[in-house]
C-alpha cells in the first residue's frame, strides 16, 4: 500500500523483529506527594496518588513497594506493513493487529520547528508522572458527565492545515477535531503515561497523534490476556512510533486494548499533539447534538489559546 506524505511519498514503518515473554515483577506503590514546584519544567510535578516521576521520587522518595510474585508478559512488536503483531516464541503465534494506521512523516522538519516553537511561546502546565500540557478543548468532567465551553476558544492557527491534511487519508475521512492536548515528555523528567483507554462517552471513534522531536514506542496491552490467542497472561505489543509521523488508533486498538508510553521509551524531549472527535452523542441525531455543534464550531475557528 502507499502511503502519502508532505512532498513526498508516504512509506509504512516495517520492523519485523519480536520478543520473548518476559517475567516482570508487580509492584504496588504508595501516594506520593508533590515535588517542589519550580519554573523550569523539568525540577517539578503534579504526581498525585499513584502516580510517580523522577522529580518526586527524587525529592520524596520511591515510597514502599510490594513484591507480589512473577508476571509472565507476551511481548509483540507490530508490523505496519502488514498490520500483524509479530512474535518469535514457539507458544505464540503472531497475529492480525487491526486498528493502527501509521503515517510517516506526516509533518515536515520545517513544520516541526514552527510547532514546537509556538508550543513553547505559551505556558506548558504541570501534569501527572512527569508530563506538561496544553490543553485546547471544553471544559470536561468525566465522572460526572459533564461538558461545558469554559475558557475553550478552539484549535490553535498552525492545526488548520493539519486537519486538512489528515482529511486525504481515507480512514480520517469526515474527521473533526473538537479537543487537541499537547504532551511534553522529557527524560529528566521521567515522563510516561500508564496504560489506559481513552473515555468513550465524549471522544468519538477515532484518536489521532502527531509525534515530534523524538522516536518513541507507544504500548498496547492486555493485561487479561488474550484467551482468543491461546495467551493468558498479559500481552503487548510494541508500536514504533517515528518522528514526525502520525499515528490513529480506532476499533479494538482504541477500545479494547490499552495504550502508554513507558518510561524506558522516552530517550530525548518528546511532544506529541492528540487530537479527539466527538462521539455520536454530540453528533447530528445525538441527544447532546447541540451542544456538539457548539463546541465543534469553536475548535474549528482555530483561534484557540491553551486553557
Amino acid at each position: 500500500m502507499v502511503n502519502k506524505s508532505t512532498g513526498s511519498a508516504r512509506r509504512r514503518h516495517s520492523s519485523v523483529l519480536a520478543g520473548q515473554p518476559t517475567i516482570h515483577t508487580r509492584r504496588r506503590r504508595r501516594t506520593r506527594m508533590m515535588a517542589p514546584d519550580n519554573s523550569d519544567g523539568v525540577a517539578s510535578c503534579a504526581c498525585k496518588g499513584i502516580r510517580r516521576c523522577l522529580i518526586c521520587e527524587q525529592f520524596k522518595g520511591k515510597g514502599h513497594s510490594e513484591e507480589s510474585g512473577p508476571k509472565v508478559v507476551h511481548h509483540f512488536l507490530y508490523n505496519p506493513e502488514t498490520r500483524v503483531a509479530i512474535c518469535k516464541d514457539a507458544k505464540a503465534a503472531s497475529f492480525p493487529f487491526p486498528g493502527v494506521f501509521l503515517w510517516e512523516n506526516f509533518i515536515s522538519e520545517e513544520e516541526e520547528k514552527a510547532l514546537i516553537s509556538t508550543m513553547d511561546q505559551d505556558v506548558w502546565n504541570q501534569s501527572q508522572s512527569g508530563r506538561r500540557k496544553q490543553d485546547f478543548g471544553p471544559k470536561v468532567n468525566f465522572k460526572k458527565r459533564k461538558v461545558r465551553v469554559g475558557g475553550f476558544s478552539g484549535l490553535p492557527a498552525l492545526s488548520q492545515k493539519l486537519v486538512l491534511r489528515m482529511l486525504q487519508e481515507p480512514s480520517l475521512a469526515g474527521f473533526q477535531p473538537v479537543e487537541q492536548c499537547n504532551l511534553d515528555y522529557h527524560p529528566q523528567r521521567g515522563s510516561a503515561i500508564d496504560p489506559h483507554l481513552d473515555d468513550s462517552w465524549l471522544w468519538g471513534e477515532r484518536l489521532v497523534t502527531i509525534n515530534m522531536l523524538s522516536d518513541t514506542t507507544l504500548t498496547m496491552s492486555l493485561e487479561q490476556g488474550a484467551p482468543e490467542l491461546g495467551l493468558a497472561e498479559e500481552v503487548r505489543v510494541a508500536v514504533r512510533l517515528p518522528r514526525r509521523s502520525l499515528i490513529v488508533l480506532y476499533g479494538e486498538a482504541r477500545h479494547r486494548w490499552k495504550h502508554a508510553i513507558h518510561r524506558e521509551d522516552v530517550h530525548e524531549r518528546r511532544v506529541c499533539s492528540t487530537y479527539r472527535e466527538l462521539s455520536a452523542e454530540f453528533l447530528p441525531g445525538g441527544q447532546q447534538a447541540e451542544l456538539g455543534a457548539q463546541l465543534l464550531n469553536i475548535a474549528l475557528s482555530f483561534q484557540g489559546t491553551p486553557i
